[in-house]
């Protein structure tokens, strides 16, 4: 007996689809609009991407989101990869509690957040700027590469880096040489879903961000107050462009590495 097809299931995900791609659809085609409003569409023109270019002060700011960006990541994933190896490895009272507070940040409303930090660094004397925002940022980016981490070291087999100290290594290289590259994607993929985090950030950077710190997210939310012009839009394709050729890459480049991991496998 056949059993019946049901078309919900396909109505649902085709209802989903268009509900998270419609507006980004709408973004890019508008950023080719030659009217200043999104109301009305009054022919294609690519004069918004040349404004871009030319816009100074949008590439400063895209420039200061880089190097915040850069710095957090890679002090998180520093920290972050040696809390989550040597928490691995402690064996002490009160070790879930330390472990619940290394996640904290991520449970905290940002407004909070960002309320917090602003109060401790005018407290400390700490000049808000760059060094406040990778403070900020570094301390919210910790948690996601810590936990990605860990969750890589439950799945490791402790026999690897037992093999290699009774074979004469120390502690040190069997880090470097078995510990390391078996977190390696884990650390990859926590540094990536910071580099999102830290770009997408808004609500801190607005508390801890000087005068001459202004992050790209804090640009567009000022131009916002005098309503989005089809520049933000073309800024917002170039990104969406940007996110489809690494994932794109990423892609391509796993798809090489399954085949020849199956062709170094058959005989």
């Amino acid at each position: 007996m056949r059993k019946r097809r049901v078309a919900f299931p396909p109505i649902y995900l085709a209802i989903v689809l268009v509900l998270m791609y419609l507006p980004i659809l709408m973004v890019v085609l508008y950023s080719f609009n030659d009217s200043r409003t999104s109301a009305t569409w009054a022919g294609f023109t690519t004069q918004w991407y040349e404004k871009l270019f030319r816009n100074q002060s949008m590439g400063q700011a895209l420039l200061n989101s880089m190097q915040l960006a850069g710095w957090s990541v890679a002090a998180s994933a520093i920290i972050g990869t040696l809390g989550a190896v040597g928490m691995s490895k402690a064996r002490f009272r009160g070790k879930g509690a330390v472990e619940t507070a290394t996640t904290l940040p991520i449970m905290i409303p940002e407004i909070i957040l960002g309320i917090a930090y602003l109060a401790i660094f005018t407290a400390i004397g700490l000049p808000l700027g760059m060094p406040a925002l990778v403070i900020a940022h570094t301390t919210f980016c910790v948690p996601y590469v810590y936990i990605i981490v860990k969750g890589r070291l439950v799945g490791a087999d402790p026999a690897l880096e037992e093999a290699a100290r009774d074979l004469g290594a120390s502690s040190l290289r069997v880090f470097f040489t078995v510990t390391l590259p078996l977190i390696l994607p884990a650390v990859l993929s926590g540094m990536l879903l910071s580099l999102a985090m830290s770009l997408d950030d808004l609500v801190i950077s607005f508390f801890v961000s000087g005068p001459t710190s202004t992050t790209l997210p804090l640009k567009i939310y000022s131009g916002l107050k005098t309503g989005v012009t089809p520049e933000i839009n073309a800024l917002c394709t170039l990104m969406l462009g940007t996110v489809f050729l690494l994932v794109a890459f990423s892609q391509l480049m796993s798809a090489k590495r399954v085949k020849s991991e199956f062709k170094g496998g058959t005989p």
